[in-house]
């Protein structure tokens, strides 16, 4: 989707406040329902078809499944999920499975070829078809009730702020709220417009600046190696990040002027001492997704019963734990591979993860011996530093083949960054090569400082809007004004600048 469209939104959130607040408080969940169902409209035209048959076949598995015996629910609800993922699947996948295998049949000389279809995908197919499956399986399970009127999960599911990007709710955490309609509050105009300006500024003013940097270093890898491939992983790494989190702001902050709370996606993630705990804090809807409908789900499973009772007898408790831990977690990184697009470079990523955190489990007894044969105190301030520091390693490296076009691309680059490391390139005016000049990146630099200090604040548990909020009038008021015009005046828009799709409306 492109950057453009993409301010359709910015657009239509007045419009649709006041259209919401003007309507009588019975009626305001369907008058939600409409402005979503225009914005998708705009947006995907008639795709809009693939957003009325998930949620039909959501609405239908969630009122069949309530009502029928144990063995009738549980086929319904594998229908139910085999006809959304069959969707996606179709959509998203047959052009790269088509390819993948025609090209095994060319390895052997067999003459068959499979046709090779590309579809339009619709936007935020991966994002709403997650949440109607949860919604299936949290109603399969009794933990909530099957919704009577279509119209209510219609708008669960297709609620505008969250349609592009996600996060991706459960149905527990917006449907009750959203059916309210209660008033527009002053208060949630505020936070939620503050809140809004924040993203914006790590999109516009940071985001789309490192956008340029990255498009050179990964359009031209060939020509990089050493410390430029290091420039190259850490842009991405910070652009991606900077985009996806600013527009989780924007989301939130939109749904919170309507006092709808949605899940956090993003809680400080470079601060993580282990691969795991970033994947507590990065994408955070998706990775409670994947834990609570297949990590859970495959470690109560009978294969799994099975090697525990096997292990029990004949093996250790550690190789229990790994090997039992490895069969959940292997669905579960697969997935989110795939997840991200049908392309080796994701499903690299996904086995990537899935083999350091397994790594940091199996040496994870043997770092507690060891600092307590040191006794080094696990909080020791220069113990943390060089735990977050290893993390950030394995970002970097995860991101690097995340971003290249092909898993060729990516191992090329990985093995040209271990080439000519010559540190001095990033102050002997290379950097300036790459499509930034000295004003540009001082103003990203700047920035990110600013985001630094203030996510240092949110992992204090210190509400930067509510401290602004407390401030006198004019100290709040200045606030709201440079937040306005940094992002007016340092934007990344405009003559001189390239339009900038949003990177994960396209997963």
């Amino acid at each position: 989707m492109a950057y453009h469209e993409s301010m359709y939104f910015l657009v239509f959130l007045p419009v649709v406040l006041i259209g919401y607040q003007l309507a009588p408080k019975r009626v305001r969940f369907g008058v939600l329902l409409f402005f979503s169902y225009c914005f998708y409209f705009l947006l995907s035209h008639r795709l809009i078809v693939y957003l009325l048959g998930a949620t039909t076949i959501t609405y239908l598995t969630g009122r069949l499944v309530a009502t029928g015996e144990k063995k009738r629910r549980k086929t319904i609800l594998i229908v139910g999920v085999w006809l959304l993922l069959g969707m996606l699947l179709v959509m998203k996948y047959s052009g790269f499975f088509a390819e993948n295998v025609n090209a095994l049949f060319g390895t052997i000389n067999l003459g068959l070829r499979l046709p090779v279809r590309r579809f339009l995908l619709p936007l935020g197919i991966s994002f709403y078809t997650l949440s109607a499956i949860g919604y299936m399986a949290d109603v399969y399970w009794k933990k909530i009730e099957p919704e009577k009127n279509i119209a209510k999960l219609a708008l669960f599911l297709s609620f505008f702020p969250i349609i592009m990007e996600g996060p991706i709710c459960m149905y527990s955490d917006t449907a009750e709220t959203l059916a309210k309609g209660e008033d527009i509050r002053s208060e949630n105009l505020i936070r939620g417009y503050m809140r809004i300006g924040w993203g914006l500024l790590k999109k516009v003013v940071i985001a789309d600046r490192l956008y340029v940097v990255v498009q050179t270093l990964f359009d031209g890898y060939a020509s990089y190696h050493g410390v430029m491939i290091v420039v190259a992983a850490v842009s991405y790494t910070v652009q991606l990040y900077m985009e996806f989190s600013g527009c989780m702001d924007i989301v939130i902050g939109s749904a919170e002027c309507f006092g709808v709370t949605l899940p956090e996606n993003f809680a400080q993630p470079f601060v993580s001492k282990n691969a795991s705990e970033f994947w507590r804090r990065w994408h955070i809807s998706l990775g409670r997704w994947f834990k609570t409908y297949i990590f859970y789900p495959v470690s109560m499973s009978k294969l799994t019963r099975k090697w525990n009772r096997f292990a029990k007898k004949h093996t250790s408790k550690y190789i229990k734990l790994m090997v039992a831990s490895a069969i959940a977690l292997f669905p579960v990184w697969v997935c989110n591979g795939l997840w991200h697009g049908a392309n080796w470079s994701y499903l690299f990523y996904g086995m990537y993860y899935f083999v350091v955190i397994m790594i940091e489990l199996m040496l994870e007894p043997a770092v507690k011996k060891l600092c307590a044969a040191w006794k080094i105190a696990e909080d020791a301030a220069w113990w943390n530093v060089l735990r977050i520091l290893k993390t950030w390693v394995i970002i970097f490296t995860g991101e690097l083949f995340f971003r290249a076009d092909t898993l060729g691309i990516g191992m090329h680059m990985f093995r040209s960054l271990f080439h000519d490391f010559s540190i001095q390139k990033l102050w002997d005016g290379t950097l300036l090569t790459l499509g930034l000049g000295r004003v540009e990146i001082g103003i990203i630099l700047v920035s990110l400082l600013i985001v630094g200090v203030v996510n240092h604040f949110r992992e204090q548990q210190i509400d930067v809007r509510g401290v602004i909020l407390q401030k006198r009038l004019p100290v709040r008021w200045l606030v709201y004004l440079a937040l306005i015009f940094v992002v007016l005046i340092f934007g990344a828009y405009g003559p001189g600048y390239q339009e900038v799709d949003l990177i994960y409306a396209g997963f």
